[in-house]
């Protein structure tokens, strides 16, 4: 008789569950004036032009639980970063081209961007490298910080 009681328990378990109402994260795009956007763009924009001279944006940009994936399909974490903003530059003409930021919910931003560089790839010294990329930040404790990374390298317009 108990092993009846299971099945039917879980059952309306399972139909309790099914009618409390979910709700989705609603998102949208920031607005040009909104404080918090303009923050993140401004980090991005440091985090680019880093590129080119150490500005020290690294350390509080990036979460301790990074985790990027680079143009080549490598992935890489925060240490990884921190050591090459510590390496010696051959890259000049270092900027952000664009950057899009769409919050979800309170806690999560999501940047759409490019950006480029002159003389960042070795075998081509003169040559400008251009990327997109989208990062996602999370707000902690009152903390924005990139969690996650992906870049792509793209053809220069």
């Amino acid at each position: 008789m108990r092993e009846m009681h299971v099945p039917i328990i879980t059952a309306a378990m399972a139909g309790a569950l099914l009618m409390v109402p979910v709700h989705a994260q609603q998102s949208h795009w920031a607005s040009a004036d909104d404080k918090t956007a303009k923050y993140i763009i401004e980090m991005e924009r440091k985090w680019a032009e880093g590129v080119c001279a150490d500005n020290g944006v690294v350390a509080s940009l990036i979460a301790d639980d990074f985790q990027g994936t680079s143009t080549n399909g490598e992935r890489f974490t925060k240490a990884d970063e921190l050591r090459d903003e510590k390496s010696p530059r051959i890259a000049h003409d270092c900027g952000l081209d664009e950057a899009k930021v769409r919050f979800v919910g309170d806690g999560v931003a999501v940047v759409y961007g490019s950006e480029h560089a002159v003389g960042k790839d070795q075998s081509h010294p003169n040559a400008k490298v251009c990327q997109v990329w989208t990062d996602t930040w999370l707000k902690r404790g009152g903390t924005w910080q990139i969690v996650a990374s992906h870049d792509n390298r793209v053809q220069c317009k």
